[in-house]
């Protein structure tokens, strides 16, 4: 009598993109892959919201550096083309109750006279590593 095998040969040939499950496999994880794939979502958006934060951060100190400029030249205006001693002597040209500082707290920054030629002061922050003179300062 002859046999006849109805199991299906366990000698298969793969072609590159099937390999032997993989990536596929890891993906048909049944109850995990719901878990896994929040998991993605909340570190996807808690990385953007970093990101979002910083950025929000720089957008917020530029627009006070804008402040603060308009105030320092209504200072030199007034003091013919002086430039004051510290930041606090131009509260007075601005609408500021204390000292302004960046979003990240930390004061700005006054530099009298400024380090180029066609300069007359640099007004600059930190920036969010807070390191003076630091590749994310803000001017």
């Amino acid at each position: 009598m002859v046999r006849v095998s109805t199991k299906p040969s366990q000698r298969r040939i793969f072609f590159p993109w099937e390999g032997r499950g993989g990536f596929r496999r890891w993906l048909r994880l049944g109850r995990m892959r719901p878990v896994l794939l929040v998991l993605g979502v909340v570190a996807f958006v808690t990385l953007v919201g970093i990101r979002e934060r910083r950025s929000a951060g720089i957008r917020q100190t530029r627009a006070t550096l804008v402040t603060v400029r308009s105030a320092v030249e209504s200072y030199m205006a007034d003091h013919d083309g002086g430039c004051p001693s510290e930041l606090a002597a131009v509260l007075d040209y601005g609408s500021f109750k204390q000292l302004p500082k960046d979003a990240w707290g930390r004061p700005l920054r006054l530099v009298c006279p400024g380090r180029h030629a066609d300069a007359r002061y640099e007004l600059e922050s930190d920036g969010p590593d807070g390191e003076p003179g630091g590749l994310d300062r803000i001017e």
